[in-house]
């Protein structure tokens, strides 16, 4: 499939940007942290397009938002000139589920239940392919990590080696979608989110102590900054490896908190996002193509993250300052 022209993008982005009038802003962030009820909380939802909300209970919640991630999905697919666009985000979903199945088979439980829609696969079929030992219809990387990944947890018995090979898979998979989209935006967004994810990785490994040679092994290629170049920095010296990108703030909360005794990872988790989001809100200077798409998916995964993080935390009892210093920024 050729790269589309930024021109084919046209219609899909004057519907997205009348879309983006009823997502959560701050302001509706806000009515809801401060709202007098739970009640009066899922009426700001209603304003944003979601449905049912009347007396939701912590599953049905859950129902609500997957139904609505999965909705987005098929909308978008379904309208734009590249639906490998989309599937870049609807990935991560479907090795999400490998995961779930891979651990459910080692425990002798059924993890059907417990499967995310919103992937390229429907989890049923996942599933049913699975236990048939033929998963057909999938891309040829996400059958090989499958495969791998219940070789190692069968061998080895370790979760975290499984979990680490199917994450390089599915970011392998993101980065070689994009490349074929040819698209550099959507290129750059794979590989910021690689080293946000190595970032992350750098800062618990160093706070547990465990060496460089640990570390290479979870690293995830294909960011920025390379692997090597990472395993081998110690702890405090992250903010210098990240200074002159997106991810500098982060990396300087980073460096503080990689120590054992580094205290709380909220903000440096926060500013991990934070940067991700700035990256993605310069589609804000694009009028039309595929950038208008890329920030949108972003934004609306955000969205229900957000929806999610206030609900929850309203009924852990939280008030509203802990509830908005949990918050991320937003697109819109």
């Amino acid at each position: 499939m050729s790269r589309k022209k930024d021109t084919d993008y046209l219609t899909i982005s004057a519907r997205i940007h009348a879309m983006e009038n009823r997502m959560l802003t701050r302001e509706r962030m806000d009515r809801m942290i401060d709202a007098r009820d739970e009640g009066e909380a899922l009426k700001v939802l209603s304003e944003c397009g979601y449905g049912g909300t009347d007396g939701v209970s912590g599953q049905s919640l859950e129902g609500l938002l997957a139904q609505a991630r999965a909705e987005t999905f098929g909308e978008i697919r379904g309208a734009v000139p590249d639906p490998r666009v989309a599937e870049v985000f609807q990935m991560k979903y479907d090795y999400h589920n490998a995961k779930t199945l891979v651990k459910g088979e080692t425990m002798g439980a059924d993890a059907s239940r417990l499967l995310s829609p919103g992937g390229r696969y429907a989890p049923e079929l996942l599933a049913d392919g699975y236990q048939k030992e033929n998963l057909s219809g999938v891309s040829p990387a996400f059958q090989r990590a499958v495969q791998e990944a219940r070789t190692i947890l069968k061998e080895t018995g370790d979760p975290q080696r499984s979990d680490v090979a199917l994450d390089r898979a599915c970011f392998g998979e993101m980065a070689q979608l994009a490349k074929d989209c040819k698209s550099a935006f959507l290129e750059g967004y794979v590989r910021l989110c690689i080293d946000a994810a190595n970032l992350r990785t750098a800062v618990r490994v160093s706070r547990m102590e465990k060496g460089s040679d640990f570390l290479l092994q979870v690293l995830l290629p294909g960011g920025n900054v390379s692997e090597k170049t990472l395993s081998a920095a110690r702890g405090e010296d992250l903010g210098s490896l990240f200074q002159t990108g997106p991810l500098a703030k982060a990396a300087e909360l980073g460096a503080k908190a990689a120590r054992p005794a580094g205290g709380p990872l909220t903000a440096f988790e926060r500013e991990c996002d934070n940067a991700v989001t700035r990256y993605v809100s310069d589609a804000k200077r694009v009028p039309f193509g595929e950038e208008t798409v890329i920030a949108y998916l972003y934004a609306k995964e955000a969205e229900l993250t957000a929806i999610r993080t206030i609900l929850a935390s309203r009924r852990a009892g939280l008030d509203g300052a802990a509830i908005r210093e949990r918050l991320r920024e937003t697109y819109v």
